[in-house]
């Protein structure tokens, strides 16, 4: 007990040292803010039983996740093939072959390790058949399920969700997506992505969506806070505390709060898709005296890439095979490539390129500004994921242009005239979502 206490005193340690670090590194928001939902094996909490949180250690679970329903994935029998499965896992879902310690393969079926415990029965699927295959389970509709829609109203019949990233207000800060310049306004990600969404909603609405935003205030939806969490932080020195109220701010807004989106995302709207709305960074350093940079640069996030730690965790394990099974990245792929084109044509912005490209990210194949990432929202959301990341908030060029706040028309700025950076992240989406649906009607 003493080693496995050890070991767990490790395992925080490295976990609160590595995510304490600010915006120091050229590195874009999503890889240091949005990837890590701290599940690095550790405590395994129930959050709705705050303050009796559970003390069990488990290995096998993310942090704050539950045991995943692997009967669940009886409905998924006979619906894809060996080798549809064997190819988006090997090439879109997972970064290396650490897969094949939990998942073997043969020419009928997957055998699939649901616990790392020796005498737990593994879960069977199925593979279909030339002879019989079984349509795709789904509450979603995907592109080509959708009635023909009129000309003016090109999302008809569609419901979105739009999931304003971070928090914003008062959070802002202690979420470190917070930066000012002397007098200048602060730039706040969280109010920045709430503006944006209440941009959006009406535009969709107009063109025939149904759209729900997934919060509508610089407020947590979770109803957890950091001293709810503090529990977690036991194995931590005592006499740390900066590192445990750290650990315990970054567990709410980071995990705890997604979280409690996806149970409204999963249970309440339903949606057929959800957009995630971001701000991208780079690195800023102090964010009173914050550094800008020359580059702007633009990308969108699929589903996908994990890691052999995370492949590792049976949550995760089981969200990855639930997205493969129901056929999100295809879903993904169409809508997210004409979404970039259009949206890069409008906004001009050129596209990201990752310097880790394999570790932890896939690109996808014939568009420079979609990848493949597994991060916590794109994971639990259960339905088509559009994450997007336009734009970077310490460029020179678009500090300028957030700093001048939203407005009607154009103005002059940087020597261009442009249309409020607001406004032109909402019409530059609704416009790249009108034209996929419109298109790609049956």
């Amino acid at each position: 007990m003493k080693n496995l206490a050890l070991i767990t005193v490790i395992i925080l340690l490295a976990l609160v040292t590595a995510l304490t670090l600010k915006l120091g590194s050229n590195v874009p928001e999503e890889i240091e803010q949005q990837t890590e939902d701290l599940s690095t094996p550790t405590e395994t909490l129930d959050p709705t039983k705050t303050p009796e949180l559970t003390e069990k250690i488990n290995p096998t679970l993310s942090i704050l996740a539950e045991a995943p329903d692997w009967s669940s994935l009886e409905a998924y029998q006979n619906t894809i093939s060996r080798t549809d499965f064997e190819k988006l896992l090997t090439e879109i879902f997972t970064t290396d072959d650490t897969w094949q310690r939990y998942i073997t393969l043969s020419d009928t079926s997957a055998e699939i390790l649901t616990t790392t415990d020796p005498g737990a029965p593994p879960f069977i699927l199925n593979f279909a058949t030339a002879e019989f295959t079984a349509p795709t389970p789904r509450h979603w509709q995907d592109t080509q399920s959708l009635p023909i829609p009129p000309p003016r109203k090109p999302l008809e019949n569609l419901h979105i969700a739009i999931d304003a990233g971070h928090i914003g207000g008062q959070w802002a800060q202690i979420e470190e997506r917070w930066f000012q310049i002397g007098e200048g306004t602060p730039v706040t990600e969280g109010d920045m992505t709430l503006k944006v969404a209440k941009l959006l909603k009406p535009i969709l609405e107009e063109m025939g969506a149904t759209v729900t935003l997934v919060r509508t205030d610089p407020e947590p939806v979770t109803s957890l806070r950091p001293t709810d969490l503090s529990s977690l932080a036991t194995d931590l020195p005592e006499d740390d505390p900066e590192s445990i109220r750290k650990f315990t701010e970054k567990l709410f807004y980071r995990t705890a709060e997604i979280r409690a989106r996806a149970e409204i995302v999963n249970n309440t709207i339903k949606p057929d898709l959800v957009l995630c709305l971001h701000f991208n960074a780079e690195g800023w350093g102090d964010p009173d005296n914050p550094t800008l940079i020359p580059r702007t640069h633009f990308h969108v996030l699929l589903n996908g890439g994990y890691t052999s730690d995370e492949v590792h965790l049976a949550d995760q394990r089981f969200a990855m095979l639930e997205k493969l099974l129901q056929r999100t990245h295809e879903e993904e792929v169409l809508v997210g490539k004409t979404v970039a084109k259009t949206f890069a044509e409008i906004s001009k912005l050129p596209p990201y390129k990752y310097a880790s490209l394999g570790q932890n990210v896939r690109a996808v194949p014939d568009s420079p500004y979609l990848y493949a990432r597994n991060l916590l929202a794109n994971r639990l959301y259960d339905c088509p994921v559009i994450f997007m990341e336009p734009y970077v908030m310490n460029s020179i060029h678009d500090y300028n242009r957030i700093q001048a706040g939203d407005y009607q028309g154009l103005r002059e700025i940087n020597g261009e005239n442009v249309p409020s950076i607001f406004q032109e992240y909402a019409t530059a989406l609704a416009e790249g979502l009108a034209t996929h649906y419109s298109k790609s009607a049956p």
